[in-house]
């Protein structure tokens, strides 16, 4: 008998040789439906597996990363079976077929060129898999037999793959009714698990990602366990395209991108608008918080680097120039630099908390490939901030931390889901000081009574973090605040402030961000808001539209009134149909539209639409500006 203990510490007994999914069956019936792996000693495990020892176990369903992740990685095993029923006949080969982020995909080389009419094919094969609820299960050879099995069957490269393992390495092979491909899993018990999937699109890879290589043709595709989610994700992806940041950033003069400089965006000045707004915002929200903003050099010595850890670290995704001969960095962190103004003069603790806040230019080289609109450039403004405490200080410092966050985002509209990221492989420090950051972030979360995730290896090489995921109006996650816990900098950078006893001793540092870059910042509220910004960051905050010349001296008499009281109103004046300028207005997605005829001239009022309404409201100037003036004074989400 082995000993299993569950998730709630309970303690089970269960017969050596029956499955995991024999078990689940035998705690709960309704569990079991809706289990999909199981976890065993932390590790991922199919449900047909065999129990054969003592092991602490606790079962997935989709609501866990790692479920969907075994359900979608099922759905690619069903994309190739199809493929090979369908063309058989025109030498496919199967490469890779791994879950990925909201779906999966399958790399293939055949003599046929799929094209998109194809895919409706391929997935009408699925669903029938699907339908005939294959039942997976896992074999496993040495690599001598597996080499020689993939070689006969014409799977070139499947047999690359498995060369490339040791000698020694048993190979394990998933089966499901005729067809079996090379894996390591885990998979969900039957095809019939994967109840919705939907494919989506055909690209071009090369193998092994390397362009020297063949190019394959790669099937991307969506897999969830209930349709009504396939539906609502699929609707969500249609919205997305909307409100795609890069189709609004030209659109709305916001941004531009240039071939002269890939991946370092032009601000317009209407984008120009919303930057200097979000920044106006942030310096006003961190000096009620009780921080100090310094700026730092962009460029720095390589003994700097060499002293943060960032040479050994981080020096593949940094640019580097020389100076006098010497070698320098352009910094792509704003740390160093804050150590170094830290470190101009000595602090007591009556100086801590310290919170030192800094809007810095940052430069990361990122492949030419990854780059996308603003959400993945070479620079960008962190709005960083190095915050200097006692031990016994952490605690509340993070609580005052996610105060300020929860205040910044609810501004908003954004809420979020917290993650916290633990030790990475390439980290630096002894793991007493892992330990004792990493539970400093968690008693934080669990004090606070916040929900939060872990995401186990994720964290920076310096320290533990918590990372917020922002949720926006269409419920995609968007990954910008973070607060990190760094007792690394301080001790490489000899830190120190001077306690109440005299003596000095070395202070914590808590590196944190809000938008985390103010260029992502922007591309992400762009989709949130699909263009449509509250008034107090629309770049135009009200159009002035004559009916007809008589009225355009009092429309731009209009506009420098309000100008003068610092708003931001432009005229249309232009000979066009008032039918034309309002539509014009809210393609541009002015907040009001302001109508101007003989009328209105005559009562000093204006006829006010506003932006997404069908029907107009007479107000006199006053009210107007008034009301104007007060959404933007209270940053009303709505108009």
């Amino acid at each position: 008998m082995a000993k299993i203990t569950l998730k709630d510490g309970s303690v089970r007994e269960v017969e050596n040789g029956s499955t995991y999914q024999d078990f689940v069956k035998s705690l709960s019936n309704s569990l079991a439906k809706k289990v999909l792996v199981a976890k065993v000693d932390g590790k991922v495990t199919d449900l047909f597996a065999p129990i054969n020892h003592d092991a602490n176990v606790e079962f997935l369903t989709w609501d866990d990363a790692d479920g969907r992740w075994a359900l979608r990685h099922t759905a690619s095993h069903i994309l190739a079976q199809a493929l090979k029923r369908l063309y058989k006949n025109d030498n496919i080969q199967l490469a890779i077929g791994p879950a990925i982020d909201n779906g999966f995909y399958y790399d293939i080389d055949m003599d046929r060129q799929l094209t998109d009419k194809d895919l409706a094919d391929i997935e009408k094969e699925m669903k029938r898999i699907v339908k005939e609820n294959l039942p997976l299960s896992r074999s496993e050879l040495p690599r001598a037999e597996a080499i020689a099995k993939f070689k006969a069957e014409g799977e070139s490269y499947k047999v690359q793959l498995i060369e490339d393992l040791p000698e020694d390495a048993i190979i394990s092979l998933y089966t499901q009714g005729e067809f079996t491909d090379l894996c390591a899993g885990p998979h969900v018990v039957s095809t019939g698990k994967v109840k919705a999937l939907k494919l989506q699109s055909i690209a071009g890879a090369y193998w092994r990602g390397d362009e020297h290589n063949k190019m394959l043709q790669r099937i991307y595709g969506t897999a969830f366990e209930k349709q009504s989610d396939l539906d609502d994700y699929l609707h969500m992806l249609e919205e997305a395209k909307k409100r795609d940041h890069r189709k609004l950033g030209k659109q709305l003069d916001l941004f531009s991108l240039h071939e002269e400089g890939p991946g370092f965006p032009f601000f317009h000045p209407n984008g120009m608008v919303i930057r200097n707004e979000l920044i106006n915002y942030w310096r006003e929200v961190h000096r009620r918080y009780g921080y100090q903003e310094i700026k730092t050099p962009i460029i720095l010595n390589r003994q700097l680097w060499e002293t943060s850890g960032h040479w050994d670290h981080y020096k593949e995704n940094m640019y580097f120039t020389k100076i006098d001969g010497d070698d320098y960095a352009i910094k792509p962190m704003n740390c160093p630099g804050g150590m170094l103004v830290y470190n101009s003069r000595q602090h007591s603790y009556r100086d801590l908390p310290l919170r030192l806040g800094e809007l810095g230019l940052v430069h990361r080289h990122e492949k030419s490939g990854e780059l996308h609109g603003l959400f993945r450039v070479r620079n960008f403004t962190q709005d960083d901030a190095h915050l200097f405490v006692t031990p016994d200080q952490v605690e509340e410092e993070i609580q005052h931390t996610i105060d300020l966050f929860d205040e910044v985002y609810s501004t908003f509209g954004l809420t979020y889901v917290a993650e916290l990221s633990t030790r990475p492989e390439d980290s630096m420090g002894s793991d007493e000081d892992w330990e004792l950051a990493t539970n400093g972030l968690r008693k934080a979360l669990e004090h606070r009574g916040l929900k939060y995730i872990v995401n186990e290896g994720d964290g920076a090489f310096y320290g533990p973090k918590i990372d917020f995921h922002l949720k926006d109006s269409i419920g995609r996650t968007w990954q910008c605040g973070t607060i990190q816990y760094d007792m690394q900098m301080p001790e490489k950078f000899d830190l120190t402030y001077v306690g109440e006893d005299g003596e000095k001793h070395r202070p914590i540092m808590l590196h944190r961000v809000v938008y985390g870059s103010i260029e992502r910042f922007i591309g992400i509220l762009i989709e949130n808001y699909a263009g449509a910004f509250p008034t107090w960051l629309a770049p135009v905050q009200a159009r002035i539209l004559p009916i007809t010349d008589k009225q355009a001296d009092y429309a731009h008499e209009l506009r420098k009134k309000m100008f003068d009281l610092g708003l931001r109103i432009e005229v249309d004046d232009r000979n066009e149909k008032i039918g034309k300028k309002i539509r014009e207005s809210q393609m541009l997605k002015t907040p009001y539209s302001l109508v101007v005829g003989d009328q209105e001239m005559n009562d000093g009022t204006v006829a006010v639409r506003k932006y997404g309404e069908q029907q107009s409201e007479t107000m006199k100037v006053e009210d107007f500006i008034a009301y104007l003036q007060d959404q933007i004074a209270t940053k009303a989400k709505k108009y």
